[in-house]
């Protein structure tokens, strides 16, 4: 079992700043990616970016550019930078982690408000 703790959510104005963090915790030597998705009001949940446990990475469309993914694997802990926010980037953001022959891990959320 691995349990995913989220935080660094808030209210921010457009164009401002947040750095999201995900602390794991249980059985971790088995995580391998992690990824922050997030869902907003009404939509479905997406992936926002990805990190293998090496460090490549994936970012989707809206976020490549202004997000930076990233962890520390010896803390348990993943990161996103979230620069130059937008109003739609407001979401519950959720942190996942993937465990061979498990079912993917999930955090309770952090809520993302970016205001205009």
């Amino acid at each position: 079992q691995v349990q995913l703790v989220e935080s660094g959510g808030g209210l921010v104005q457009a164009g401002g700043s947040l750095r999201l963090s995900c602390a794991a915790s249980g059985d971790t030597i088995c995580i391998s990616t992690m990824g922050w998705y997030r869902q907003a009001p009404g939509k479905e949940r997406e992936l926002a970016a990805a990190i293998t446990r090496s460090g490549s990475t994936y970012y989707s469309d809206s976020a490549k550019g202004r997000f930076t993914i990233s962890r520390d694997n010896a803390k348990n802990t993943l990161y996103l930078q979230m620069n130059s926010l937008k109003p739609e980037d407001t979401a519950v953001y959720y942190c996942m982690a993937d465990c061979v022959a498990t079912p993917s891990y999930w955090g309770q959320g952090t809520q993302v408000t970016v205001s205009s």
